[in-house]
């Protein structure tokens, strides 16, 4: 790895493996993990609740079997909703506590909102017109449930959780992002950077979010944005998951996301967690085990 402490993982989402209840089939937990290793990685993230064994034990004796660390989870909640929270909690709690038996207690939750749901912004997502914004008591809603969940996950298992910004969600533009990070309690509650949602949500530099962050920052998403794509969303009104189904999240190197610079910042900061590539696909669409490969060698003609 050239030196670097940079760790880089793959996820499931990269098979089809999504959070989204769509058509078509995903692929299996053993093919997505055997791929994964195939492809030059060692790490992953644990994928829907169900898609990985949920007996600690076994999930712990297929990553072993691969040599794969595991990193963080998925959890989407509603948390606008204050009645959506308490379920929420339970199954983050749910979560942390399959990881942390299976002896990943270093893995995070990643939570986000519950991306998708909500009409408007998923047919608007990547372009967030000031008429879409929460009050600001809404977005202190949103800060104030998920710091309720961080604490609950630290205090039963002392598992630390990050937000993901992302996509046809209530935290998806820069001063959405900004609001969370205001009204959230930096030794509680991380960001997971994903670089290609901050694009797709109007943020022009990726980098410089990533500097300006950089204490709240604890996981990172490497993904990459097409404006070919994007500029095509906007033309034909694309929903978010059509954006999806037509590439906006491209392939690395493909986009317009410079991470040789953001993996220059990152070294300089020493950092040393894990980056996580993301290239959405979804089930019909590519060939994932390519799509991974063609994403790891691009990462090593940049040094990781």
């Amino acid at each position: 790895m050239n030196g670097t402490k940079i760790k880089i993982a793959n996820a499931p989402c990269s098979w089809g493996v999504l959070e989204f209840n769509l058509q078509g089939e995903a692929a299996g937990y053993e093919q997505v993990l055997n791929e994964i290793k195939e492809t030059g990685y060692t790490g992953t993230e644990l994928g829907d609740w169900g898609f990985m064994p949920t007996d600690p034990m076994k999930l712990k004796a297929e990553l072993e079997r691969r040599k794969l660390d595991l990193l963080g989870a998925f959890v989407p909640v509603a948390l606008l909703k204050e009645e959506a929270l308490a379920e929420g909690i339970g199954r983050a709690l749910k979560t942390a506590g399959l990881m942390h038996d299976a002896g990943y207690p270093h893995a995070f939750i990643v939570l986000a909102d519950d991306n998708g749901t909500v009409e408007s912004r998923t047919k608007n997502a990547g372009r967030v017109s000031a008429s879409l914004l929460l009050s600001e008591t809404g977005y202190q809603v949103i800060a104030k449930n998920a710091e309720q969940l961080a604490a609950a996950v630290k205090e039963k298992y002392g598992m630390r959780t990050v937000f993901h910004h992302h996509g046809a969600g209530y935290v998806e533009i820069p001063t959405e992002i900004e609001s969370l990070l205001q009204y959230t309690n930096p030794e509680l509650l991380g960001l997971c950077f994903d670089t290609g949602h901050y694009r797709l949500g109007g943020g022009s530099d990726p980098l410089s979010a990533i500097k300006k962050y950089y204490d709240r920052i604890w996981h990172v998403h490497f993904k990459d944005f097409s404006p070919q794509v994007a500029s095509k969303a906007a033309e034909n009104h694309w929903d978010y998951f059509e954006s999806v189904q037509n590439g906006i999240f491209c392939e690395l190197g493909k986009g317009d996301v410079d991470f040789k610079s953001i993996k220059e910042y990152l070294e300089s900061k020493n950092y040393d967690g894990w980056v996580v590539v993301e290239q959405d696909v979804l089930p019909g669409m590519g060939a994932p085990k390519k799509c991974a490969q063609l994403n790891r060698d691009f990462l090593k003609s940049i040094g990781l």
